[in-house]
């Protein structure tokens, strides 16, 4: 197992030094981001101070390899030092990235843990229920309804909850406040967005699990169990459901991952100061330091979910052996 982690964490690493390699390079090639730095109003002498002071007068591979050195040991800049992990500096606010990114987090993992829980419970009970039932009514019905939700999309069934819900007086507009501030707060100001979100995802889970259940339910061992007299119920939730999880697993590892990355189409529906409403800010105002913050940051927090994901297989099925 360890073995297998130091590979997985090694090759992950490796990952996000090459992806953040061609991202920068892509990004600081293309045009002058002092230009972006200065804004309109610029001159010529300004445009080289900003080239001065951001470094930006060096080689390109060398302006990486600052850039790089500065995530593990900071940076100075004109305007000040940057702690590690550096990123540098907006060009928008001027303030930290890292700082701007940890600010933003607690949001974004707010409402992916909460949405999460909320396509999980009624994903999965949804689905183990439609299996249980297979053929008849119910399972017809959850089946079409999970199909209909499927094609829905946050942008469309957002605006609808809010003219419902919001606009109309019923709740208050979705925000985030502090669990440690106000619990009940934290709850009810993000109700509608766990809501929302949990209905498309929901869909994608109650096929697979009712899917990966229906193939569990054909293999040999659970044929043999239920042939040895056990309890259906017993059967189902002991041998085959257990079974049945790997594949939840790996799409739950990458759905958590993109969330905490900063799930855009929510937060930008639902005016959350998340992560996902910071790259859309960034990539609008051209703010390349934190489009590559939250570029490298998202593509982190994936890896690390992937990892996790892998590890888990072991203990979710006695049958894979991590090597």
């Amino acid at each position: 197992m360890l073995q297998f982690l130091f590979r997985r964490t090694f090759g992950a690493v490796v990952t996000l030094i090459l992806l953040s390699a061609f991202t920068f390079f892509v990004f600081f090639s293309v045009g002058d981001p002092a230009m972006m730095s200065c804004g309109k109003n610029c001159t010529a002498d300004n445009i080289a101070l900003i080239h001065q002071n951001l470094g930006l007068d060096k080689p390109l591979p060398t302006q990486y390899w600052d850039f790089l050195a500065g995530i593990f040991t900071g940076r100075d800049y004109s305007i000040g030092h940057c702690s590690a992990p550096c990123f540098g500096y907006s060009f928008a606010t001027k303030q930290d990235v890292w700082s701007t990114l940890m600010d933003r987090l607690p949001t974004t993992a707010s409402l992916a843990l909460g949405g999460a829980i909320a396509f999980l419970v009624i994903g999965l009970g949804a689905g183990l229920l439609a299996a249980w039932k297979r053929g008849t009514v119910l399972d017809k019905a959850v089946t079409g309804v999970s199909m209909v939700l499927s094609s829905v999309q946050i942008y469309i069934l957002g605006p609808i909850v809010l003219g419902l819900f919001v606009y109309s007086g019923v709740m208050e507009s979705p925000k985030y406040v502090p669990f440690a501030s106000s619990p009940a707060g934290w709850f009810m100001g993000l109700l509608l967005p766990w809501l929302v979100m949990a209905t498309i995802f929901t869909a994608q889970y109650t096929r697979m699990s009712r899917s990966t259940m229906i193939e569990q339910l054909q293999e040999e061992h659970v044929r043999t169990a239920k042939a040895k007299g056990m309890p259906a119920r017993y059967v189902f939730l002991r041998y085959a459901w257990r079974g049945s999880l790997i594949p939840i697993v790996t799409i739950l590892g990458m759905d958590l991952g993109s969330l905490f990355g900063g799930a855009m189409i929510t937060e930008f529906t639902f005016s959350l100061a998340g992560v996902g409403r910071l790259a859309i800010n960034s990539v609008t105002t051209l703010d390349l330091p934190m489009v590559l913050g939250v570029l490298i940051f998202s593509a982190a927090l994936i890896l690390v979910f992937n990892i996790i994901v892998d590890a888990t297989y072991a203990f979710i099925d006695p049958r894979v052996r991590l090597s």
